[in-house]
């Protein structure tokens, strides 16, 4: 029996397709994102699957932390309860370029109060 350690790729610098095990032992063709752009931080998704979503502390906008931290019907039951429907299955592969296309500097923040210049 050939064995290949499921980490291999991140130590080859192999690019992740989605069909790996480490992902959770299955073949992944989707993953959950959150258009942090429009949402409005009421954290449901993270009372839900709060081993798959985070709220960033700053923006305080939820994000998908892990994509395996889950079962599938518990993240659409997430998906379910968000009230302006901002979190969707995409395709493993489009991810980084939704990544890259949201500009969390024009973010209105919902965390943490802006600082006050003392003079």
């Amino acid at each position: 029996m050939d064995f290949k350690d499921p980490f291999i790729n991140f130590q080859e610098n192999i690019e992740i397709t989605g069909f790996e095990p480490v992902l959770g032992g299955e073949l992944s063709e989707k993953a959950v994102w959150v258009d942090e752009a429009r949402c409005i931080g009421c954290q449901y998704c993270l009372h839900v699957a709060s081993n798959t979503f985070i709220v960033d502390e700053f923006h305080g906008r939820s994000r998908a932390m892990r994509q395996d931290g889950d079962s599938v019907d518990v993240i659409q039951e997430a998906i379910d309860t968000c009230p302006v429907d901002c979190i969707h299955w995409v395709k493993f592969e489009e991810l980084d370029d939704l990544e890259k296309s949201l500009d969390r500097d024009m973010f209105q923040s919902f965390g943490k109060p802006p600082r006050m210049n003392k003079h």
